[in-house]
């Protein structure tokens, strides 16, 4: 049986709402801010894909705490997005809601890490 992996699988569907947006707003012709938003929306899920093998628990910490940072950027570009009305505020609750979860996780995870190297 496979064992279930939380923030893999969240930020995967993340990743997928984010490509989704990304080809809404290149409709809307908003090319500079869906290119950001693309690259740090689905960086998160490559990072976290990358620490299942990591070469150290350093190793995985780093790469969890790069994807916690691109998770933080990306919820800038989501509020960017909503404050110049290229999404609508319903769009806007939805994909940030997913993106502070996938942001707590991470949180959660990096700090479990660290306590466990140093304590």
């Amino acid at each position: 049986m496979k064992k279930e992996n939380v923030v893999k699988d969240k930020s995967f569907a993340f990743a997928i709402r984010i490509v989704n947006l990304f080809k809404l707003l290149r409709e809307r012709k908003e090319f500079v801010l869906s290119k950001q938003l693309l690259r740090s929306g689905t960086a998160i899920g490559a990072l976290v894909r990358e620490s299942e093998h990591a070469q150290s628990r350093a190793d995985f910490i780093n790469k969890l705490s790069i994807a916690l940072k691109e998770a933080n950027e990306t919820e800038y570009w989501i509020l960017l997005l909503r404050r110049t009305d290229y999404i609508s505020q319903m769009k806007f609750d939805s994909i940030v809601q997913d993106c502070r979860a996938v942001v707590r996780i991470l949180i959660s995870i990096v700090r479990t890490s660290k306590l466990n190297i140093n304590g």
